[in-house]
């Protein structure tokens, strides 16, 4: 049973569609990358999945029913959102960050439990965040504040988690931190990831699934192996690219890639016609 899909899902501002009928399964328990050029669709599909905004017509639908319908608390209880910027934090401690991540939970008064203290000290635990508890937010570097954000998620106690560009403005090893951090708690703890990727060899690398978008549209969705492919990628980025294998995964890696001149990947790599080129001399 598929617990979250789209059903010919129309996004728009005004009369322009961003996203165009796109019916798409999110597998369980699996880490999915959507990938696409800028402008493509990629972040309003997220946050149409993710109820931030909403959809011209079509649906989406989690544990059978239509999200829209939902009660905000019950949707926070199954799936968390980091968006591509948070909010600021500033002023907060990394341990008052994490615990609004128990929003969904609290009642009355909106006092934390012992159960809630106990959620907290474990996502942060979780996430390598434990040592920067009564630390200010702001203090952090950014792979830093990027997992405590996570961590945040975490205390959510979902099964989903939805990531917009998680690796905006970090370095490469910060960047391995966190996608690193993300598959072990797929892993470790089957969570469901969802998250927007720039980067096509780290979606590649991390994710099982992957969405290809262009102009609001699904070109491909499938595993590495069926997406990250010379004529996928022409297609969505128009680069013509170079496709090998990664010496520690053996999955799919683009290589090198230059601007796509239109001709298909085939018509570059044919043999040319060398009787052809001697009546030329």
């Amino acid at each position: 049973m598929v617990r979250l899909f789209t059903n010919q899902l129309n996004i728009g501002y005004g009369e322009q569609l961003i996203v165009k009928n796109i019916s798409v399964n999110i597998p369980d328990k699996k880490i999915t990358a959507i990938i696409g050029a800028n402008g493509c669709g990629k972040s309003t599909l997220l946050k149409a999945i993710t109820r931030i905004v909403s959809q011209q017509s079509g649906t989406v639908v989690l544990d059978g029913k239509d999200i829209l319908k939902e009660n905000t608390k019950v949707l926070a209880k199954k799936m968390a959102t980091l968006p591509q910027t948070p909010e600021s934090a500033s002023g907060l401690t990394v341990g008052e960050l994490v615990s609004y991540g128990r929003f969904p939970y609290q009642k009355g008064f909106g006092r934390l439990t012992k159960k809630d203290y106990e959620i907290i000290d474990w996502a942060l635990e979780v996430t390598g965040t434990a040592d920067y508890k009564f630390r200010p937010v702001d203090a952090l570097s950014g792979g830093q504040r990027q997992r405590v954000w996570i961590a945040m998620a975490l205390a959510q106690e979902t099964d989903i988690i939805f990531l917009d560009e998680p690796t905006t403005y970090l370095d490469l090893a910060h960047q391995l931190e966190v996608l690193e951090l993300l598959q072990k708690l797929n892993v470790e703890q089957e969570r469901t990831i969802v998250m927007v990727l720039h980067d096509l060899n780290h979606a590649a690398r991390f994710a099982d699934y992957l969405i290809a978008l262009k102009d609001g549209e699904i070109v491909k969705v499938g595993t590495c192996e069926e997406v990250i492919t010379c004529d996928v990628l022409e297609k969505v980025f128009q680069i013509d690219a170079e496709i090998g294998r990664d010496p520690r995964t053996n999955k799919p890696m683009c290589i090198t890639y230059n601007l796509s001149k239109g001709e298909t990947h085939n018509e570059k790599n044919a043999i040319p016609d060398c009787s052809a080129l001697r009546a030329a001399y």
